[in-house]
C-alpha cells in the first residue's frame, strides 16, 4: 500500500514541474497516467524498452540512466545481499555489495549497434525496434516509444508489435501525436510542433516520471 508520504512526494514533483513548464499543465494528467502503467509494470517485476531515432534515442538512453541506477536518491542493496556477497567473495564481496544499486530494469532499444545494422541491412530498417520488441517483451512490460511527430515509422511498428503481445504502450511525443496516439495506451503530448521545442519539453517530462518512480521504490 503506497503510503500518503509518497504520494505528497509525487503530487510535489508534478506541482514543481507545473510551475517551472507552466504549458505542461495540459499533460500532467497523461503524466500521471503513464506513472500509474510504469508502476504497474514494475509491482508485477517486468521491464521497460525505450525506442526513438536521433534526439530521442539520446532521451531512451537518458531514461535508462535514471532508472538503472540512483538519480535523486540512494538505492542501496539489501543488507541480506551484502552478507551474502561478503560471506562468498570476502573484500571483494564488500566492495561490491558497497557500491550495488537497486534499479528499475529498462533496455533501451537503441543501443544494439550489431543487431540495428543486421536488421537494416537483412529486413528493413523500419523494423529494428520491432524485432527487438517480438524477442525481449513479456506480457506486462511496457513499451516506450518517443518521436517528437509521432509518426517515426519503426517507433510505430515497434508499439504495435507490443499492442499485439499484450504490452503497455506509451508515446512520448508533440502536439498532434501522429499515429502513436492512435496506437499507445496513453501518449502525452507537449504543445509544441517544432522538433527543438517537443525535446526541450521531453526532458522534464521524462525526468519527472523517474524522479516519481524512485519515490516510489526507494524513498526510505
Amino acid at each position: 500500500m503506497v503510503s500518503c508520504k509518497v504520494i505528497k512526494r509525487v503530487d510535489s514533483i508534478l506541482h514543481n514541474l507545473e510551475n517551472k513548464y507552466p504549458e505542461l499543465s495540459i499533460c500532467l494528467n497523461d503524466i500521471q497516467k503513464t506513472y500509474g502503467i510504469l508502476k504497474k509494470t514494475y509491482n508485477e517485476k517486468g521491464k521497460v524498452l525505450l525506442c526513438g531515432n536521433g534526439g530521442s534515442a539520446s532521451d531512451c538512453e537518458h531514461i535508462v540512466g535514471e532508472l538503472m541506477k540512483g538519480f535523486l536518491l540512494n538505492r542501496p542493496i539489501d543488507e541480506s545481499l551484502k552478507t551474502k556477497l561478503m560471506n562468498e567473495f570476502s573484500v571483494e564481496g564488500e566492495l561490491i555489495g558497497h557500491h550495488l544499486q537497486k534499479a528499475l530494469p529498462a533496455i533501451s532499444l537503441v543501443s544494439q549497434t550489431s543487431l540495428i545494422s543486421a536488421i537494416s541491412n537483412d529486413v528493413s530498417p523500419d523494423m529494428i525496434f520491432a524485432q527487438q520488441v517480438l524477442a525481449y517483451g513479456v506480457k506486462g512490460d511496457t513499451v516506450l516509444g518517443i518521436s517528437t511527430s509521432g509518426n517515426s515509422k519503426n517507433v510505430l511498428y515497434a508499439l504495435q508489435v507490443a499492442k499485439v503481445l499484450g504490452l503497455n504502450t506509451v508515446g512520448l511525443t508533440g502536439a498532434t501525436g501522429g499515429s502513436l496516439k492512435d496506437v499507445c495506451d496513453v501518449t502525452i503530448c507537449v504543445p509544441y510542433h517544432h522538433t527543438l521545442d517537443v525535446q526541450e519539453r521531453h526532458l522534464p517530462i521524462y525526468h519527472a516520471l523517474c524522479a516519481m518512480l524512485e519515490e516510489e521504490y526507494f524513498q526510505p
